[in-house]
This record gives C-alpha cells, structure tokens and sequence, in this order.
C-alpha cells in the first residue's frame, strides 16, 4: 500500500539502497485478507479454519505488515507508514479479539471497530489518489469491504456469516487480489528494471 519504489526516493542507507517495503506489506495484506474473506463468503466452512487465518494474522498479516510500515517510515513515505502500520496493528489487534475473546455476544461492538476501519480506509484512500491506480484500486474495494463487513457484524446473525457479511467476504476476495497485483507488480517491475506490469501511476 505505497508508492511503488520507481515513484518513491529512497533514504540514504550505510551501502546506498534500501529495498521497497511495499510488495511485502502488499502480499502480507493480500494473503490474510484472502483467507478470511473465502470464510467469510462461507465457502469454507470448517471446524479450526479460523485458527489459519489467527496464524496468518499474527505474523504475515501483522507482523510482517508492521515491520513494512516501520521499513516506510525509514524511506520517508509518509502514506506507506502510516498504511502498512495501521493494517499491521488491525490484524494483530484481530488476532488478539479473536484469541481472547470471552464467547460473550459483542456484534454492535464489532461492528463499530469494522466501521472506524471504514472511516479511517476511506481517508487513506483519499491520499492514495495520489498513489497509482493499483494502489488506490486497493483502498477502495477495502473501504467497500468494512462497510460491507460492519453492516454484516451489526446484523446480529448466529446461524453462519450474515448476508452482508457474505458479501463483503467476496468484495474481500476481490481486494487481496488487487493487493497481490500491486505486489507482483511491483516485484517484477523492480526485478526487471522495467515495467513488466503497469501500475497506472497518478
């Protein structure tokens, strides 16, 4: 969720280069997100498969996306830290909810911490305006995703995911994969020195 590394100046480090941060936070995003939209659309609906997607909350989705954002802050992209830090803590602060959770009814709660999300998505993608269309692409369909998600926890539904839910959880799969476009894309175009998939810049 940042500039791809052709549009951003990087810091100058002990050996000169600091590599992009970005397609990692992009790919942990994606990655967690993919999971746990395909049970949210309850696709998969299994006994434990929460526990996969806790696991990749911890450390891909979380772990790996707050170091990203720590690496942003390092190259002076403002938007990038602010971005892969955010989501960083949303899926650490996910897996904490969900492995403490009391069992206790907390639906309106839920969907309040789904909507401040939303809130705070919808202004991030305000500045990624002036990002690159992958990216912004990116913010969008994730600013759809938490309104769908809030709408769906506020639904109240305890016989499976609630129809908003179900529909968010596909708007989800849409979002991840845009997410692991913009990674890919970024990859390749600096691997190869050249832009191999296009990225739209602003």
């Amino acid at each position: 969720m940042s500039e791809t590394s052709n549009t951003v100046t990087p810091a100058p480090s002990s050996s000169g280069i600091i590599a992009d941060p970005a397609p990692l936070g992009l790919a942990g995003f994606a990655m967690t997100t993919f999971i746990l939209s395909v049970i949210n659309t309850n696709i998969i609906s299994e006994k434990g498969g929460g526990d996969v997607v806790l696991g990749l909350a911890l450390f891909y989705g979380g772990i790996a996306q707050l170091l990203a954002g720590m690496w942003e802050y390092r190259r002076g992209n403002t938007f990038g830290a602010t971005a892969f830090s955010s989501f960083g803590a949303f899926w650490l602060s996910y897996w904490a909810i969900v492995h403490w959770s009391s069992g206790e009814d907390a639906h309106k709660t839920i969907g309040l911490y789904l909507f401040a999300w939303f809130i705070f998505t919808g202004y991030m993608t305000v500045a990624a305006l002036r990002t690159n269309g992958a990216v912004l692409a990116v913010f969008a369909l994730l600013t759809v995703t938490f309104l769908l998600l809030a709408i769906g926890a506020w639904q109240n539904s305890t016989s499976g995911p609630a129809g908003f839910t179900k529909i968010g959880g596909f708007v989800g799969i849409v979002t991840a994969l845009a997410a692991w476009y913009a990674s890919m894309a970024a990859v390749a175009n600096e691997t190869h020195k050249r832009q191999m998939f296009p990225t739209w810049p602003r």
